[in-house]
């Protein structure tokens, strides 16, 4: 019995170390995001984190346009972002869970 928890243990182990190798190595995935018409885009990683953001000249003349522009394409991008994070940080999870009895109902 013993021997099966302490090979759980390291399993649980090494699969956070993988999560967290899998969280910094998802902090050089860039998601671009682009309004309709190209006239602002934005560049984040899979982690959420914004890396740069390029205005058209146009959108400088009108304030509330640019901020309903930051606003949309900032959601798309984190959107987009947030689901590759949960796609690989969910496959990491998943390959290195033990078969613990009762916890497949969780997925």
């Amino acid at each position: 019995m013993f021997g099966d928890l302490m090979g759980m243990m390291g399993k649980l182990k090494e699969t956070q170390k993988k999560v967290e190798e899998t969280k910094t190595r998802l902090d050089s995935v860039l998601i671009d995001e682009k309004s309709n018409d190209n006239l602002l885009n934005v560049t984040i990683t899979a982690n959420r984190s914004i890396k740069s953001i390029a205005i058209d000249d146009s959108l400088l003349e009108d304030k509330e346009q640019l901020e309903d522009y930051l606003i949309l394409t900032l959601n798309k991008a984190i959107a987009r972002a947030t689901e590759v994070n949960e796609t690989e940080i969910a496959a990491v999870t998943k390959e290195g869970m033990p078969n613990i009895p009762g916890m497949d109902m969780f997925k």
